[in-house]
């Protein structure tokens, strides 16, 4: 695989939009049928060069759990959760701002710029915020970010996993496959299922 030069595309965005002390952020789970939709918020220095770094999607899991160690030793971060309550009751949309906003909250350090990917700007948050769409292929901090927010995610659906067994979190991470779908059936719905999401809410009615 090519090496990506994150560090000279994110210094040239910077450059380009007078950004300075800045963080990156990005959502992972905005598309499953179970467990929250979560956020990061991360620091990523100018002095800090960690290899391998590129879009968690494109990542095996190994290698996003190596990447997780690194960021978090070399950079600042913060993590957001949204409930599935308050994706119900707000829209996953929403929701999603919501863990954004409380990931960037959740830094040490607080800065006056959020380059956020995608092309949907959050309402009154709390600092400037440049969007930047595929950010987590083209942004150093925004692609950690998008590991942070992923790797934390499935830890979390993992240990969900044990309190609801059967649906196979631990490894579909609540997402709409087969196997959770034929689980649904048998199995029913849990409080950790997104109600307002089609098919879950088919199931109901």
């Amino acid at each position: 695989m090519a090496s990506y030069n994150y560090f000279a595309v994110s210094m040239a965005l910077i450059s380009s939009d007078n950004l300075g002390f800045h963080c990156g952020i990005d959502e992972a789970g905005r598309g499953p049928l179970a467990g929250p939709v979560v956020a990061a918020a991360v620091i990523f220095p100018t002095d800090i060069s960690i290899e391998g770094l590129n879009d968690s999607k494109k990542l095996k899991s190994s290698e996003r759990d190596c990447l997780f160690n690194r960021i978090t030793t070399y950079c600042e971060y913060g993590v957001g959760f949204a409930t599935v309550k308050e994706i119900d009751e707000l829209n996953i949309l929403k929701a999603t701002f919501l863990a954004m906003r409380r990931s960037f909250l959740d830094l040490r350090l607080l800065p006056p710029y959020a380059i956020i990917d995608g092309n949907s700007r959050p309402d009154h948050f709390p600092c400037k915020t440049v969007l930047v769409v595929k950010g987590d292929s083209k942004v150093a901090s925004i692609a950690a970010a998008s590991i942070i927010a992923k790797v934390s995610r499935d830890r979390y659906m993992r240990c969900l996993a044990k309190k609801f067994p059967g649906y196979g979190w631990e490894k579909n991470f609540g997402y709409g496959v087969p196997f959770h779908k034929s689980a649904l059936k048998s199995l029913g719905v849990t409080s950790e299922h997104r109600r307002s999401f089609a098919p879950i809410y088919n199931m109901l009615c």
